[in-house]
């Protein structure tokens, strides 16, 4: 039974944007969450505030991120990995070249 107050309580007519309810609205998205627009008893679209967009874009991007990461894990071979050491002997690159640059910050 929660479900379904909760999905009515989520829900608004497109009407309510034809009578000037708009910036009311708004204000229950920012206060409450999300609200389903309802276009002749059809969801039209979903209301969210800019934060809990961002939030959902985050999460699906961490998603994507973590299986294209478990993909490559899939076919790790370590025999072809080459050491840090190794590649700045390839490139040339000595250990007092390294030393003037700030530490890198990975998210």
């Amino acid at each position: 039974m929660a479900s379904v107050v909760s999905a009515i309580n989520n829900t608004v007519p497109i009407s309510q944007f034809n009578r000037g309810l708009a910036g009311k609205i708004f204000d229950e998205v920012k206060k409450y969450g999300a609200k389903v627009v309802m276009k002749n008893n059809m969801a039209e679209c979903v209301l969210l505030s800019p934060e809990e967009y961002m939030r959902m874009i985050d999460e699906i991007e961490d998603a994507r991120l973590c299986a294209l990461a478990e993909a490559r894990m899939e076919h790790f071979d370590a025999e072809k990995t080459i050491s840090f050491d190794d590649i700045n002997r390839k490139l040339g690159i000595k250990e007092e070249d390294l030393t003037d640059f700030d530490e890198v910050e990975l998210e």
